[in-house]
């Protein structure tokens, strides 16, 4: 995890005559830095997403279009980055996680936490975008809280089929929207291809969020994030609309936690399989290439990338 977690021992301010102060309060526990970076930047992406689809919903398009929450979630997830990119990574997602595990970028004992955090997070910021819209929520559903019909407000906090959709077109829906996500990111973060430029890396993720959501969202809402859509789904089923939010779209639920982990495997093994396994080696590339940083061209594994500063 070192290369997710910044050291904590930044040195401690020192006062005039070379005397050093008490150091400032800090966490020197790793997993309880991670966590909390990772709950607080997940409930800032969540925050800004979920509450541009509340300000869509209750105005009836008066206060925004799709579009709107594309926009919303994009720059929520650049916003998350920010927030937890240099302690936790900001994953955000637990299809990034767990493909992190798989791909040996991330040791399995993390992941527990990640998906802890991100939960919590997701969770809390359902409650506060439901606190926030209470008024409006209410006086659009007229006091009926449900999840299906022309008055339906579940689906600002978690994601519903179209009627059209099947659970199987739907996984699949799922499984290659991650898939593409992952294999995105992949790409960005690839040292030895053309990454995105060191400082543009939030902007880079939330600007492949906003593509994502502009090409392949109207199916289902392009949940590809398991923790993102469980934790508000739990949410609202205790707030008032009740064990519905399981059973509706023929049991929808289940297929935003499953088919991300799947997609997520396959988009960055595509990758890896298909691109980054066949780079050359600096040796190969003549003395010039040789000669470089190690920084350069050390593999990715060695190094902080973007695939840990991602979320959705």
């Amino acid at each position: 995890m070192k290369d997710l977690v910044q050291s904590v021992e930044l040195g401690a301010p020192q006062r005039k005559g070379g005397c050093k102060s008490r150091p400032k309060l800090r966490l020197k526990n790793e997993l309880l830095r991670v966590g909390l970076a990772e709950t607080l930047c997940t409930y800032v992406m969540m925050v800004f997403g979920l509450g541009s689809v509340a300000q869509v919903v209750t105005g009836q398009g008066a206060f925004g279009q799709y579009l709107s929450i594309n926009l919303g979630f994009c720059l929520g997830v650049a916003m998350g980055v920010h927030v937890g990119g240099k302690v936790s990574g900001a994953h955000m997602n637990a299809a990034v996680s767990f493909t992190m595990c798989v791909f040996g970028r991330l040791a399995w004992k993390m992941l527990p936490v990640y998906v802890f955090t991100q939960l919590l997070g997701s969770f809390l910021a359902a409650g506060t975008i439901y606190v926030i819209y209470y008024d409006a929520i209410y006086d659009y559903s007229g006091g009926n809280l449900t999840v299906t019909g022309a008055r339906a407000t579940a689906g600002i906090f978690a994601t519903y089929p179209a009627p059209y959709l099947s659970l199987q077109a739907g996984f699949i829906d799922q499984v290659f929207g991650t898939a593409m996500l992952l294999l995105c990111l992949m790409a960005l973060s690839d040292q030895r291809n053309k990454p995105a430029a060191a400082g543009s890396e939030p902007v880079a993720v939330g600007l492949l969020v906003l593509l994502i959501g502009i090409s392949l969202g109207s199916n289902s809402g392009y949940a590809i994030n398991p923790t993102r859509d469980l934790g508000p789904r739990v949410f609202t089923a205790i707030a008032g609309w009740g064990t519905d939010v399981f059973r509706a779209g023929k049991g929808w639920w289940w297929v935003p936690v499953v088919a991300p982990l799947v997609g997520g495997v396959l988009g960055a093994g595509l990758y890896k399989a298909m691109v980054e396994l066949h780079h050359h080696s600096p040796s190969d590339q003549g003395g010039e290439l040789a000669e470089e940083p190690e920084e350069e061209t050390a593999p990715l594994e060695k190094k902080k990338s973007i695939c840990a500063d991602v979320c959705v």
